[in-house]
Parts: structure tokens; C-alpha cells; sequence
């Protein structure tokens, strides 16, 4: 099984660059070498996240994904786009959380990935492959538009894929960008720098990673 470690330091190779990211890369490194299939396919990002000018980084962390849509790292976004079921969809993510008995703190979308990842860090090792299976075809969709651009980036979602016990499928729904209702509901971005969830009372839900009439693979 994936230790919980593991998934937590990806989510953190994800957040918007801060200095405080580049100082941890050693300990990131260090953390992703007990997978190390993992920490080579990763290793691209590392070196350029640790030798890079800061503010070169943080300028291309948003050319990357604030300002193109196919590589949001907002799950439904690449599910939905404009659909309503969106928002439900984040409703019952949300309450997926909850059920596990965690709260999102961050101002950011539940479907966030790195707020995600570090939920399914915080659960058990099943369900974490679990729900990491159920998101693995938005991730390996994401992952592709990634590598397409020449992006380090894929790297870490395609870490993800690996550790996935589901086999992902292509995507069927085109994503287009129209988060402006979402935002209003669920808040703006996020800094990365404090924990995203917090403890919270439990609650019952079923949350699906994939479009309508698209079954995930068991």
C-alpha cells in the first residue's frame, strides 16, 4: 500500500511555488524515495523547482494552470465545465470529506487536487486507493495535457496514475472554463501553505470523479 507520506508530499509539489516550497524539496525528495519509481518520475520537477528563480517559477505556475483551462487542477472542471451537475458534484465531495470527518479550511474548490490528495493522505490506506481510483481517469487526463506542453508538472500525475489500482479511461466530456459561479459558492484560490482540511463532524455521501454515464473500473 501507498503510504499516506507519499500522497502528501505530491499534494505539496502542486501548490502554488513559495520559498517555503523550494526549502522542502530535500525533505520532499527524501519522503518520495520509499516509492522510487515515484520520486524518479518526479525528479524533472524537483531539480527545477529547487534551481529555479522563485518569481520565474510563480509566473509560470499560473501561465500553467490559472490561464489554461486543460490544465486546471480543479477535477470537475475537466468533467463538467458548464453543467450544473458541477456544483452538486462538489457538494458531494464535500460531504465526502465530511463523512470521513474532515472540514476544507482552504478558500479553494473542494475538487482542488492537492486538497485532495492531502484528504486521501489523512484516510486509510483502502480507501485511499479507493478514491484514488475513482479520480485517476480526470488525473490522467490532466496528466497527458501536461506532458503535451513539455510541463514538469506531469510528472507528479503521472506518479499518481502509477500508484492508481484502477487502469484510468479517456475522458468524454471536453472541459470549458466557467468557474465564476463555483468561486461565489465555494471561494477563491488557495496559498498552499497552511493544512487545507480540518476536523469535522461526520456525515453520510457518494461522490463520483468521472462523467454521467462513464463507470469507473473496479
Amino acid at each position: 500500500m501507498t503510504p499516506s507520506i507519499v500522497y502528501r508530499a505530491l499534494s505539496t509539489l502542486l501548490v502554488y511555488p513559495e520559498a517555503e516550497l523550494q526549502a522542502a524539496i530535500p525533505e520532499l525528495a527524501n519522503t518520495l524515495a520509499v516509492e522510487p519509481d515515484v520520486l524518479r518520475g518526479v525528479q524533472p520537477l524537483l531539480t527545477r523547482l529547487s534551481e529555479g528563480d522563485l518569481i520565474e517559477l510563480q509566473q509560470d505556475y499560473v501561465q500553467l494552470f490559472d490561464r489554461n483551462p486543460s490544465h486546471s487542477l480543479h477535477l470537475f472542471e475537466h468533467i463538467h465545465g458548464e453543467d450544473r451537475a458541477r456544483g452538486q458534484a462538489m457538494v458531494d465531495l464535500i460531504d465526502e470529506y465530511r463523512r470521513h470527518g474532515f472540514e476544507p479550511v482552504a478558500d479553494e474548490l473542494p475538487d482542488y487536487v492537492p486538497l485532495f490528495l492531502e484528504f486521501i493522505s489523512l484516510c486509510e490506506a483502502d480507501e485511499a486507493a479507493r478514491l484514488l481510483g475513482d479520480a485517476v481517469h480526470v488525473l490522467a487526463h490532466v496528466s497527458k495535457k501536461l506532458a503535451d506542453s513539455g510541463s514538469a508538472y506531469a510528472g507528479v500525475l503521472d506518479a499518481l496514475v502509477w500508484l492508481s489500482p484502477v487502469a484510468p479511461e479517456p475522458l468524454t466530456v471536453p472541459p470549458v472554463r466557467d468557474m465564476d459561479e463555483a468561486l461565489e459558492t465555494f471561494g477563491p484560490g488557495v496559498d498552499g501553505v497552511e493544512p487545507l482540511l480540518k476536523p469535522a463532524m461526520p456525515s453520510v455521501a457518494t461522490v463520483n470523479f468521472y462523467p454521467k454515464g462513464h463507470a469507473a473500473t473496479r
